[in-house]
């Protein structure tokens, strides 16, 4: 019997990872790379300028590890550093835009993806010529923090319902 829609995009292959974290203290400031970091719920990341307003919709941003090497495949270049596109976390083995409206733990911190990352025309100078145009479907998520705990580098990444490999 076939599923419904509903329960196709609730299923997931595997449980992702969170390969990178980053944290900006001003909207131009360099990207800090950390190994571990705290969520505030209703705030984002200590250490990020977010964490400095409540209750917005974009307290953290999340990257696919996957969009790295297809932006750089766009831009000509070996590879491109998390850091370079300014985003807090960078996940792989999950699709981010399935969890784009939904819950989602990383680790034990439960977010709520509240919408789409899409490119600011700070990537033509952090990528280059193109840059811009090279990240445009490829920004990532941008995700409300639910409950407070510490984020760590291989943490898995996983929808509130938990894996089901049916």
């Amino acid at each position: 019997m076939a599923s419904s829609l509903a329960e196709l995009m609730a299923r997931h292959a595997r449980t992702g990872c969170l390969d990178w974290i980053g944290v900006r203290p001003d909207r131009h400031a360099t990207v800090r790379v950390l190994r571990q970091v705290d969520a505030l719920a209703g705030y984002g990341l200590t250490g990020d300028r977010a964490v400095l307003r409540a209750g917005g919709r974009r307290q953290v941003t999340l990257l696919q590890a996957e969009h790295l090497r297809v932006i750089a495949s766009l831009l000509g270049v070996a590879s491109v550093p998390g850091e370079a596109l300014r985003r807090n976390l960078v996940v792989s083995g999950i699709n981010l835009l399935a969890l784009r409206d939904r819950r989602f733990y990383v680790g034990d911190v439960l977010f709520e993806g509240s919408g789409i990352c899409a490119p600011c025309s700070r990537m033509e100078g952090a990528l280059g010529h193109g840059g811009y145009t090279a990240m445009r479907g490829h920004g990532g998520i941008t995700e409300r923090v639910l409950t407070s705990g510490r984020l760590s580098v291989h943490d898995p990444v996983m929808p509130e319902s938990g894996f089901s490999p049916t």
